[in-house]
């Protein structure tokens, strides 16, 4: 009896120790099939998802068990450092990775320290000006087109700025599209004679531009649509984002949308 009464708290705090960690473990074990997450999922493997990410590092917003903007941004800047394709869905490589991430060094509320300086950011080559109330996004570009837009994710804002050391608004939209071969103009209110005028958000499509009306009357924030009411930006107060058209915020600023997908 003295044996038994004396190994069974470890017994009781082996158990608990299992709670998120073996947990994790069973998910990306070989036997077992991962869970493919992504936004709207929700549930327990969420949960542990979060915990996870935000043990390591990552903001993930409520420890909920819902997968919303937060997460999939905490998934896309997780993918982005550990040089997984950035989709800002949960797959295997993602797990596998998660499996043995250890803390970031800046921690969570810390901008991780560019690759690159300055001097060797290179502006994609100019091509001509794309033209006023026109579909410019060739259907075929889309994906390529999402997946230049989510690789600055976390990049930090600066008024003016449009290179990958700090990005404005309109200065992130124009150096992404850059990058995709489509030279648009530099200003909000300039990007929004592109393309043709959605009547509501339901007639969007991924690769559209949504347009607010923030600081000056008109055309003064600018942002890519992502589908599902998502679209990402750079945020004057976050940097590079992504956000939905349905907060509260956004849905009271939104100035209208510009089809310019073919």
């Amino acid at each position: 009896m003295r044996f038994v009464s004396h190994h069974l708290p470890a017994r009781r705090l082996q158990r608990l120790a299992l709670c998120t960690g073996a947990a994790l473990a069973l998910l990306i074990s070989p036997a077992a099939a991962s869970p493919q997450l992504q936004n709207g999922s929700h549930g327990h493997d969420v949960l542990l998802l979060q915990q996870k990410l935000k043990s390591v590092g990552y903001h993930v917003g409520s420890l909920d068990g819902v997968f919303g903007a937060d997460t999939e941004r905490a998934v896309a800047e997780f993918q982005r450092d550990n040089k997984i394709r950035i989709t800002g869905k949960v797959n295997n490589a993602t797990w596998r990775a998660l499996k043995t991430a250890k803390q970031r060094p800046w921690g969570s509320n810390v901008k991780p320290p560019q690759k690159k300086s300055p001097a060797t950011y290179h502006r994609p080559a100019s091509a001509p000006l794309a033209p006023n109330g026109r579909q410019i996004l060739a259907r075929y570009k889309v994906n390529s087109l999402l997946r230049s837009a989510k690789s600055y994710i976390g990049v930090p804002y600066s008024f003016g700025g449009d290179t990958p050391k700090a990005f404005d608004c309109s200065g992130y939209l124009q150096y992404v599209f850059a990058e995709n071969g489509i030279s648009i103009p530099r200003t909000a209110d300039e990007q929004y004679k592109l393309g043709l005028r959605t009547r509501s958000t339901s007639e969007l499509v991924p690769g559209d531009l949504v347009f607010f009306t923030t600081y000056a009357p008109g055309a003064s924030h600018c942002g890519i649509y992502l589908g599902n009411n998502q679209f990402i930006h750079a945020s004057s107060s976050r940097g590079v984002i992504i956000d939905t058209l349905t907060s509260s915020y956004w849905q009271s600023k939104y100035l209208g949308g510009k089809h310019i997908v073919q």
